[in-house]
């Protein structure tokens, strides 16, 4: 089985393992005590953590060279409405208030969503019928 074969089905694992990825600062932002949380939470969270980098990297090197034109106006798209999510981000804030453990979960949000947008041209590409050739 070519390398091809198998980035496809890592992507959709990865983008899977990124969404669930999301309960971590959810809770902990939202937790009124996050010391009522199993012991085991925060090791999940950093396992979870580095198998997605490891994956989205992993995604990274093996569409490298694959970026086209289909992909680059995709993540352009993705990239311009983003933006705009900067000012929902800030009503959120702002509604939010102390409702909100911001110093629980700000670090997981920022690097979540920098990983997500960094990954998405090659993530894009991955997620192609395996016709794009191999990689």
């Amino acid at each position: 089985m070519s390398k091809s074969d198998w980035l496809r089905p890592i992507a959709f694992v990865a983008a899977i393992l990124f969404l669930v990825s999301w309960i971590f600062p959810i809770g902990a932002g939202l937790a009124k005590d996050t010391s009522a949380f199993p012991k085991s939470w925060g090791t999940i969270d950093v396992v979870l953590a580095f198998t997605l980098a490891i994956l989205a990297f992993g995604i990274q090197t093996q569409a490298r060279g694959k970026l086209d034109p289909q992909a680059a106006d995709t993540t352009y798209c993705v990239y311009r409405a983003v933006t705009h999510a900067i000012i929902l981000v800030a009503v959120l804030v702002i509604a939010g208030g102390d409702r909100i453990r911001w110093a629980n979960c700000a670090t997981g949000f920022l690097w979540r969503a920098w990983l997500g947008l960094y990954i998405l041209p090659w993530w894009l590409v991955a997620t192609r019928s395996p016709e794009i050739g191999h990689l």
